[in-house]
């Protein structure tokens, strides 16, 4: 297997699988793939192996059914493109080494890469930190390719060494970060600050990948220009109305 991402701002990953290797996916991340690839959608991949891993890899955030994209009798390409401006990142997975991800980070995986829910310390500070966030578990053993939105800024963390980040901002980590969330200090921060009530706590040892354009900051920025479903409304009425009242005076 051999792989390469290719552009700057909006990438993709290319892999090439020799005979009967593959790779999986959650539903809905292919690109494009070469005519030798054959897709096999089911629950049972990434840890999926019964209806209880599957909803423990829906918990932290991936998809109910995966994709199994293998090269039958000859070598085949497949590609997935990043969603949104950002990077690809592959990561090592095995020997005790495993990863948390924001929710939406996990694009593709080696066939024995296990996906799960992911928390520490405590179910509310893991699974929804106080703040709708959910961290995805990735472990197994084999490759995985994340994909963080905006420039990417790693930090390697030494330990006792502690690190706050506004939790959108948060890629991913290595297993050995603690992690908790915590609250914006003090009441006029909290009240006035504009930068939420909660903050993530990352302490090392281990390293943590920032992203520099949460998808929640992106939404809010774009709402302002997106149409409202009465101003929708009124738009496709106004077109509507003048197509028929064309007819009418051809009439």
């Amino acid at each position: 297997m051999q792989s390469r991402i290719v552009g700057t701002t909006m990438p993709v990953l290319e892999v090439l699988l020799e005979p009967n290797e593959s790779v999986i996916s959650e539903a809905g991340e292919l690109s494009w793939m070469s005519g030798s690839i054959q897709m096999d959608t089911h629950t049972q991949m990434a840890g999926g192996g019964g209806l209880l891993g599957a909803i423990r890899r829906v918990a932290g955030g991936g998809t109910l059914f995966m994709t199994e994209y293998r090269a039958a009798g000859m070598r085949g390409e497949i590609a997935f493109a990043a969603k949104i401006p950002g990077h690809i990142v592959p990561v090592q997975v095995g020997g005790g080494q495993e990863y948390f991800a924001h929710r939406h980070g996990f694009l593709c995986a080696t066939p024995q890469v296990q996906l799960g829910v992911g928390f520490q310390q405590s179910l509310g500070a893991g699974i929804f930190g106080g703040n709708g966030f959910l961290l995805q578990r990735i472990g197994g053993q084999g490759t995985a390719w994340l994909e963080l939105s905006g420039e990417l800024i790693v930090k390697d963390l030494q330990p006792g060494e502690t690190l706050r980040v506004h939790p959108g901002h948060v890629g991913a980590f290595t297993t050995g970060i603690n992690f908790q969330i915590t609250r914006v200090p003090g009441i006029r921060n909290l009240i006035f600050g504009g930068d939420g009530i909660f903050l993530a706590a990352l302490t090392g040892p281990g390293r943590v990948w920032l992203q520099t354009l949460p998808l929640a900051r992106l939404a809010h920025a774009l709402q302002e220009y997106l149409p409202s479903g009465g101003t929708a409304e009124r738009t496709e009425g106004g077109v509507v109305g003048g197509v028929v009242g064309s007819i009418l005076r051809g009439m």
